[in-house]
């Protein structure tokens, strides 16, 4: 009996190592940032004590109604701001007959040929077209591309799994179909914050190796790209990351071979499969990316992982970071300056890596080519 029980442990240590685990990816880490606390201004503490509210709100209940709480909290972002895009929802089924949902998100003259797929965030159990709707009219309004926001399938109603098969098929349908029906494109990007940034990196691998027309460019905002839980601003800026911290900063205290099984068993996602932490796939022959990141955030060392890997791996990429934002400071936009300012880098980013339609005026005209104060890569 005893050697079956060692035998039993064994396997299980081999397991969680080289099944579960991943790679180790501690030799892309450098040291975080200086940022040393700083006084919030007006429009900062108004965001803060948004968020603090809902921490207060959601703290004692029950998983369920939390994941309620979370996705009511991320709709109501929105309200009461006045968009400049118009919002057309679509709900239809591509060649396959696979259904599709989302909206089509355009600002004035925006070029339907020149294709945007946004990914939406929220732990991969939250948000929606709906909830995102100050990010994607602004991105519209600064590219003058035509946005579509997909619903892809939310956790826990539904696996990890099938909600990025939602973003793949959006994606191949995008190549052939624009807002007026079928239509040949002359550009695409795919954008998503958080965990639909992680989702927005893996999808740029997925075409790749599936060999389908690459996008002109990415951007992720905030992106979680690994689900290790090995980057140490994971726990360095636990108690500066009033977004993220409150919500999971639990689970950084529990032990990592527990927390793999139990999101194994949970939702069946391996930290190792690069569909769930992109960081571990191979980052070769991708299209340029931006990714932007806040210094205090729980994932910033996932992100400047990511941007070191794939700048190793010989793909373009710009890492920019500001200080002392919340994660994904962009919903905060007109409010916070220092959103505004990321959608203007955005916009040149945008402007210098994606072909603009013949005939029209280039992005660039919109866009400020002035730069954040943290670092860039």
């Amino acid at each position: 009996m005893f050697w079956l029980i060692l035998a039993a442990l064994v396997l299980l240590a081999l397991l969680t190592r080289f099944w579960l685990s991943g790679s180790n990816h501690s030799h892309l880490d450098a040291p975080l940032p200086d940022c040393p606390p700083a006084t919030p201004d007006e429009a900062q503490r108004s965001v803060l004590e948004r968020l603090a509210e809902f921490n207060r709100m959601e703290r004692n209940l029950p998983f369920r109604q939390r994941v309620e709480a979370m996705r009511q909290m991320l709709d109501q972002l929105g309200d009461g701001k006045t968009f400049k895009a118009h919002f057309r929802p679509l709900v239809t089924c591509d060649a396959h007959g696979h259904s599709l949902d989302g909206e089509w998100v355009m600002a004035d003259g925006a070029d339907p040929d020149r294709r945007l797929l946004y990914v939406h965030g929220g732990a991969w159990m939250a948000g929606s077209a709906y909830s995102h709707r100050t990010i994607t009219s602004r991105l519209s309004e600064l590219t003058g591309m035509a946005v579509f926001a997909v619903n892809y399938r939310l956790f826990p109603e539904h696996r990890f799994h099938q909600g990025l098969a939602d973003c793949q098929q959006a994606y191949r349908w995008l190549l052939t179909n624009g807002p007026h029906g079928p239509a040949p494109l002359t550009s695409m990007v795919i954008a998503g914050d958080s965990a639909g940034g992680s989702h927005t990196l893996a999808l740029l691998a997925w075409a790749r190796d599936h060999r389908l027309r690459p996008a002109d460019a990415a951007v992720a905002l905030c992106p979680s790209t690994d689900l290790s839980f090995t980057s140490p601003s994971l726990r360095a800026n636990l108690a500066s990351d009033p977004m993220l911290g409150p919500a999971f900063g639990a689970l950084t205290r529990v032990p990592r071979p527990l927390l793999y099984w139990g999101l194994w068993l949970l939702a069946r996602v391996r930290p190792a499969d690069p569909a769930v932490s992109p960081l571990q796939d191979s980052l070769a022959n991708l299209p340029p990316t931006l990714i932007q990141v806040s210094e205090t955030e729980m994932l910033l060392d996932n992100a400047r992982r990511y941007a070191r890997k794939a700048e190793r791996a010989g793909s373009p990429i710009e890492l920019q970071t500001w200080p002392h934002m919340v994660h994904v400071w962009h919903f905060f936009t007109p409010e916070l300056p220092q959103a505004e300012e990321a959608f203007r880098n955005i916009a040149s980013f945008l402007a210098s890596t994606v072909p603009a339609s013949p005939g029209t005026k280039n992005s660039a005209s919109l866009a400020d080519t002035s730069r954040p104060s943290g670092a860039i890569l």
